[in-house]
């Protein structure tokens, strides 16, 4: 077999600044390459902003959900196009179609070209298109955590009748992914939380899985030995409404903190207009400690790593956990929940608290608030954890092993 091999990356939407889908994209391509593969990423908006020496190949579409011109009316030019106009009436009864759209638009753009590819690699849209594909040439996928545990969270977090049916709407496009993940013959994921979850979420056998962590970006996540610590101060990076991530438990962790000590929380991102997390911002009466951030640049975020007394990752599931791994590398003491895969990336380099328990966050902030030493002892530990087992380097080496024994088999 050549020891070069020519690899498509899918990657339907993956912003390069969040979201952990959007960060494997980014530092997988680059890794590849590295390795001396000759990679493609095939995107959908917005640019992934690679950073090395992989090709980038962005298919048009409508990108109804970005942020500056969000559900916007297409054209009627554009609507001529199949693809496009099923994917807006999707939308316009509250679907959220892109990863089938995105598939099919990858089959129509590589028609008679497939071979040119070793193998193909799915980043979680798990569209029809890869069965189509999978015709003519190797195809694998990396699913990072099954999207029933989204959907589970977002019904079960709302009373309203009329939410729980739209957020069911919305994740419709669940029973493609299973359909798909079915017949694939070999699916990667990020943990053995995540393998065990999608299995049996699924329904795969687990011997058709093959476990890869992530890497962390340590050129971009280091520690700033320098930068003065400000004293108890806490970021977070989960800025995201979905209940997913945990930010509403914190928030009512710090309402109660503040009543105690001043403490301030940087929240990296915007939080969205009107949502959830502004409302219960105002009804606990938290403005007053609480920074967002915004979107900022990695050097900067660093630097917010740096000035903090802590880091606190409140998700209630994660198949990965790249913000425990990152506020790791930078050398900050970090607390995190035990859900999903978060334990097996923080080891014992971390405090662990209950998921969705605010009273076990508040505890587990003013026992670190009040102990330096204890502090320094998770640092260091985190650090060496991070440079012992998560670098994108051996990412990359085990997706290579990984592609090659599909390959073989397919063959």
């Amino acid at each position: 077999m050549n020891s070069t091999l020519k690899i498509a990356l899918l990657s339907y939407r993956s912003n390069p600044h969040c979201g952990g889908q959007g960060v494997y994209i980014r530092h997988l391509s680059r890794a590849l390459s590295d390795l001396g593969h000759q990679v493609e990423v095939i995107a959908g908006p917005p640019d992934p902003q690679l950073n090395g020496h992989a090709g980038l190949t962005m298919l048009r579409t409508l990108d109804l959900y970005n942020p500056n011109d969000l559900f916007r009316t297409p054209s009627i030019s554009e609507l001529s196009d199949w693809i496009n106009l099923m994917e807006w009436l999707d939308v316009c009864t509250m679907g959220y179609p892109e990863p089938w759209t995105f598939g099919k638009r990858v089959v129509r753009h590589l028609k008679g070209r497939e071979s040119r590819y070793d193998i193909i690699h799915d980043n979680q849209s798990l569209s029809y298109g890869l069965l189509s594909l999978m015709k003519k040439v190797p195809v694998t996928a990396t699913i990072h955590h099954p999207m029933t545990v989204d959907r589970r969270l977002a019904v079960k977090a709302t009373r309203s009748f009329y939410k729980k049916i739209k957020a069911l709407r919305w994740y419709s496009f669940i029973h493609m992914q299973k359909k798909v993940a079915r017949k694939l013959p070999r699916i990667l994921t990020v943990s053995t939380v995540s393998k065990q979850d999608i299995s049996k979420e699924f329904s795969i056998p687990e011997n058709r899985f093959s476990i890869i962590p992530n890497g962390i970006d340590t050129a971009s996540f280091h520690p700033l030995e320098t930068v003065k610590k400000i004293n108890n101060r806490i970021i977070v990076t989960n800025s995201a409404d979905t209940p997913l991530k945990g930010l509403y438990h914190l928030l009512y962790a710090v309402k109660n903190i503040v009543k105690k000590r001043r403490v301030s929380l940087v929240v990296i991102g915007s939080p969205k207009k009107n949502g959830g997390v502004e409302r219960l911002i105002r009804q606990l009466d938290l403005a007053p400690y609480i920074e967002f951030t915004g979107r900022i640049s990695q050097t900067r975020f660093c630097l917010e790593y740096a000035k903090a007394t802590m880091a606190v990752v409140p998700s209630l599931y994660e198949g990965f956990g790249l913000p425990v791994g990152e506020a790791m590398a930078c050398r900050i003491p970090v607390i995190c929940t035990t859900g999903g895969a978060l334990p097996e990336v923080a080891g014992d380099a971390a405090e662990l608290v209950p998921p969705g328990d605010s009273a076990a966050l508040e505890t587990a902030i003013l026992k670190l608030l009040d102990d330096p030493a204890r502090r320094e002892i998770l640092a260091q530990k985190g650090y060496d954890r991070v440079m012992a087992h998560f670098t994108w380097e051996a990412t990359a080496q085990k997706t290579v092993k990984a592609y090659r024994d599909i390959i073989h088999d397919y063959h």
